[in-house]
């Protein structure tokens, strides 16, 4: 690793198991950024079998040396916001200096659920699958330049006249698309005025401090949010998120530069998961995907919705990594694939007739994809908590290897169960991760 930056992202559509790995790691870093999407992620941390389920705040704050920094590339829902501060210091997680959001930040208010939560339950419309919490909303108007910054929202008299003039707007859109109706403008400014002072000891300009730390020889991690395959340009599009999930939303989203990033670090499941709707070319709809989803309780860490399971895909995982740069592949939930005999791998796609590994940028050509698959012979014992890769059964390793060598980036960590103390490091990466402190 060259500059003391990492990030660390989910190399699919999410929930790969990336607060885990950003909890493991982040006692080598200063501070945790979080750049990008709301309080739409589900980041589960277990230590020492205590739970720990965070939406908007980055990991690192579970590590009383770490500063957790919420980007100006994230949208945030103030009352959200303080509820997850709530329920940390409900379990003893200190918070306040060590927490702190971007001034720069987007926020969501209540017309950007109601608008979301209104078009995904229209009769007609297509459904994306989204958790309805106005993320896509505030990101629409953010690009259209007339949404509300952290900064707006800490100064009463623009709080109070953005609202009322984009309750004018939206009440006559939602009313006149969907039938919905108003919200009271003088009702949302009460509430969010007072959440704005509670949040106010938070705020400050994140991407200053982010380069301050890195100038006086502090280190960063960068913590993704979804995934690759759910990024607003590079993912299954229009099945995807609102922002950046790739590497090149770091940059974007917190304000440090592209050349000071070191490394990025890709976490992937032994096998692929999916939540909500949209292509997924490797997906099981027999009762492996049932063995896979109970086994790996795949249920959403948000939405409690059952994860769509499928085989590992390398044609979409070289592709993830192609888009992130990855360096290194940290491979989550192995155990979960103990006691299957045989495993399939797709190793391409066969589309009209012809076979590829090129991944179709529509979801026509997505849909008609035929994975071709290869079977590596499974282990039928149990890796659970194992932390030494020589001590996994030979099967194990082998599927391991086959998968760095068939995507393009080298394995750092395997996790081996749900708890911080469940993963193993393997010796090369170990030693990139010292560098951080020299």
């Amino acid at each position: 690793m060259r500059a003391k930056t990492a990030v660390v992202l989910g190399a699919q559509w999410g929930d790969e198991g990336k607060g885990k790995i950003v909890d493991v790691l982040s006692e080598r870093f200063t501070a945790v950024a979080r750049y990008a999407g709301g309080h739409n992620a589900g980041h589960t941390v277990i230590i020492g079998g205590q739970r720990f389920v965070l939406q908007l705040i980055p990991c690192g704050v579970l590590r009383p040396g770490c500063r957790g920094i919420i980007g100006n590339g994230v949208v945030l829902d103030p009352i959200a916001f303080l509820n997850e501060v709530c329920k940390l210091r409900g379990l003893g997680v200190g918070v306040d200096e060590r927490l702190f959001v971007s001034n720069r930040a987007q926020v969501i208010l209540p017309y950007h659920r109601m608008i979301e939560l209104a078009a995904e339950s229209a009769p007609g419309r297509k459904k994306i699958g989204t958790t309805s919490r106005g993320i896509g909303p505030a990101y629409e108007d953010k690009m259209a330049r007339s949404g509300l910054r952290i900064v707006d929202l800490m100064r009463p008299e623009l709080l109070k006249a953005h609202i009322e003039a984009a309750c004018g707007e939206k009440n006559a859109i939602a009313h006149a698309l969907f039938g919905t109706d108003p919200l009271d403008p003088a009702k949302m400014y009460d509430e969010y005025a007072a959440a704005a002072e509670q949040v106010r000891p938070f705020v400050a300009d994140t991407g200053r401090m982010l380069n301050k730390i890195l100038a006086e020889g502090g280190s960063v991690m960068f913590e993704g949010a979804q995934g690759t395959m759910l990024d607003i340009d590079h993912g299954t599009y229009p099945f995807v998120t609102s922002s950046s999930a790739t590497a090149g939303g770091a940059a974007t989203g917190t304000g440090v530069g592209p050349t000071a990033i070191g490394t990025v670090i890709s976490v992937t499941k032994a096998y692929v998961t999916r939540v909500g709707e949209g292509p997924f070319p490797t997906e099981i709809h027999d009762a492996a995907g049932d063995h896979l989803r109970a086994r790996g309780n795949e249920y959403g860490a948000v939405t409690g919705r059952p994860r769509r399971c499928g085989w590992l895909d390398i044609p979409l995982l070289r592709y993830s990594n192609q888009v992130n740069s990855a360096e290194w592949l940290v491979v989550t939930k192995l155990d979960v694939l103990d006691e299957l005999a045989e495993i399939p791998i797709c190793v391409g796609y066969e589309i009209g007739g012809k076979v590829t590994d090129e991944i179709p940028a529509d979801v026509l050509g997505l849909e008609q994809i035929k994975p071709v698959y290869t079977t590596l012979k499974g282990w039928r014992s149990s890796t659970d908590g194992i932390t030494e890769f020589d001590k996994l059964p030979s099967a194990a390793r082998e599927y391991l290897r086959f998968q760095e060598r068939e995507s393009g980036a080298k394995i750092g960590m395997v996790s081996t169960g749900p708890d911080r103390d469940q993963t193993m490091l393997l010796p090369e990466f170990a030693a990139a991760l010292e560098s951080i402190h020299a």
